[in-house]
């Protein structure tokens, strides 16, 4: 490790906030509502909520061992090094394959909302070049550019909320109580899994570990003040569109709050919803490289991918050649895939790496610790319990792709270095 070259710690406690914002107030906010009440009528409300307390309990776990770990790769190294060589390549496994589908997702959804017809897959591969390019310059230009989108994003969704409660709505909110639990506890679950898809963002914070300074310190703070904001947010968006659309309006609705702010006197917000959405989605496509980037270095530093992609760029201080790799292969995802399962799937992976996560931090010492040891338990079999109730073949493909990634391991140990 000491003679792999490091990255430049520039970020500071605000800019490290601002990343965490921009991977969690993504596209989620304006489209993970329609499959969540699909599967929990208006119980997703209490699908929020468990989704809510599982990414505090796993946010608990990432801060925790970031203090102790401050370097690139997140969950892959706190279970190298807390759990041993295979507990960290699965956890950087489920980080890789489930965020580069839903980094192809991200560019997809900007490309629905930005592009003409036809141009969908142009558009969103043209997205993906320019982000990497972002990236590939500095880790500064990646904050500068996400505190735009994370501003210009929140002000659309203000504008959104407010024209919603305009638009006068159809489903008071005293009637929402009585269909809370209607579809079931299993419905709420499967809600709180597609849910926890947007709380996901904040492990940016962690993977990017070696690029903030003062890492024990603005780590901890970052990750718990950028999912506090996003919390208020989900809830708020949530409570509106459950009072104005009701959860048949929301299952239905491919882009529930646009659709809802264009419907009433505030009709000219609509495109305006629309566009804050294109750029929620690039916000959310810009974090995802970067933590891609971050997380493929580290396993490259440990020869669990090839050893060339550890290489960090002379001046720009960034793994460059990662992020090369992995901007090509969201593009070829975005040509060849039908991503109408990317959140299920995302959940499946990311999920791992959290079970992971809280399990490595379970086995910290007292002197390394912040937070009590049942957090860490209930963030463990949450995690459990979530990816089992996602829908059947997110868990099925899920599965699968694990058990390419042991094999591809396998073959690899035995090949001689």
């Amino acid at each position: 490790m000491s003679s792999q070259a490091t990255l430049a710690r520039r970020l500071g406690t605000t800019d490290a906030v601002v990343i965490g914002l921009g991977s969690m107030i993504g596209a989620g906010v304006f489209a993970a509502f329609t499959p969540a009440a699909a599967a929990a009528g208006s119980g997703l409300l209490v699908g929020l909520v468990i989704a809510a307390f599982v990414a505090f309990c796993n946010a608990t776990s990432s801060a925790q061992l970031a203090a102790a770990y401050p370097i690139s790769g997140g969950s892959y190294i706190y279970g190298r090094e807390r759990l041993g060589p295979w507990a960290g390549y699965l956890a950087g496994w489920g980080f890789l394959v489930g965020k580069t589908a839903s980094a192809a997702a991200m560019a997809m959804t900007f490309a629905a909302y930005a592009a003409p017809a036809g141009w969908e897959r142009p558009l969103a591969i043209a997205a993906v070049i320019a982000l990497a390019a972002v990236n590939y310059h500095g880790v500064t230009r990646t904050a500068r550019l996400t505190r735009v989108l994370v501003a210009v994003v929140l002000a659309a969704l203000a504008l959104g909320v407010a024209a919603a409660w305009a638009s006068g709505g159809s489903a008071p909110l005293h009637t929402i109580g009585g269909g809370l639990l209607a579809h079931g506890w299993y419905g709420i679950m499967q809600s709180a899994g597609l849910l926890f898809f947007a709380f996901a963002g904040y492990a940016r914070i962690a993977t990017m570990g070696e690029e903030v300074r003062d890492p024990k310190r603005t780590i901890p703070r970052a990750i718990g003040i950028s999912l506090l904001i996003a919390i208020i947010i989900y809830a708020a968006v949530a409570a509106t569109l459950l009072a104005t659309m009701g959860a048949e309006g929301i299952a239905a609705a491919a882009t529930p709050l646009s659709n809802v702010a264009g419907s009433g006197p505030w009709a000219w917000a609509a495109p305006v919803v629309r566009i804050g959405a294109a750029l929620a989605a690039l916000g959310a496509l810009l974090a995802l490289v970067a933590g891609l980037g971050r997380t493929s270095l580290a396993m490259a530093r440990h020869h669990d991918l090839p050893n060339w992609l550890a290489a960090v760029h002379p001046q720009y201080q960034v793994p460059h050649r990662a992020e090369v790799v992995l901007g090509v292969l969201i593009c070829l995802v975005i040509l060849v895939a039908d991503l109408r399962g990317a959140i299920g799937f995302s959940s499946f992976g990311v999920l791992v790496y959290y079970f992971i996560a809280n399990i490595a931090a379970f086995t910290q010492a007292v002197d390394e610790r912040r937070y009590p040891k049942a957090l860490q338990v209930i963030g463990a079999l949450a995690c459990i319990a979530l990816m089992a109730t996602l829908p059947p073949v997110s868990v099925l493909t899920g599965m699968a792709v694990f058990i390419i990634g042991i094999l591809l391991r396998l073959l690899r140990l035995r090949r001689p270095r």
